[in-house]
């Protein structure tokens, strides 16, 4: 099976932008409601990381001294990441695909230029394997 089948196009993800300062991260993050976002680089469109609300505690706490205007003058690039979810390009199985949504909660797909096209996440990974074994048994 293609990925792209199973793949939640950059127009229709939550996504940050690497220019983006900490506050306006935290805003995107808590109205998008999701515990971790990707983040682009805006010149190129490429992959450049995951951000995710642990991280953004520890910068908060680290390099804003716990204040939101601190975070209005910080970029999300200067926040150190614990683990980004590494992503894959477009040609990429479904097996190891399976594999990597073991380790992430959604993998972030590139194209041949490295230009980030979408995610595809652990649900939809896993309601796929289920269409298919129920296929089978009927």
């Amino acid at each position: 099976m293609n990925i792209l089948f199973l793949l939640t196009p950059k127009v229709r993800c939550e996504h940050l932008y690497d220019d983006e300062s900490i506050r306006e991260a935290l805003e995107r993050m808590e109205l998008a409601g999701y515990q971790a976002l990707p983040i682009i680089r805006k010149k190129d469109g490429s992959y450049a990381g995951t951000l995710t609300e642990g991280d953004l505690l520890w910068a908060l706490k680290n390099l804003c001294q716990m204040d939101l205007k601190r975070a209005e003058c910080h970029n999300i690039m200067e926040i150190t990441h614990k683990k980004d979810n590494e992503a894959v390009p477009v040609t990429t199985g479904m097996e190891e695909l399976l594999l990597k949504s073991l380790d992430q909660n959604f993998v972030p797909v590139v194209d041949d230029r490295n230009t980030f096209i979408g995610i595809v996440t652990r649900k939809s990974i896993l309601l796929q394997y289920v269409r298919e074994l129920t296929q089978e048994v009927n």
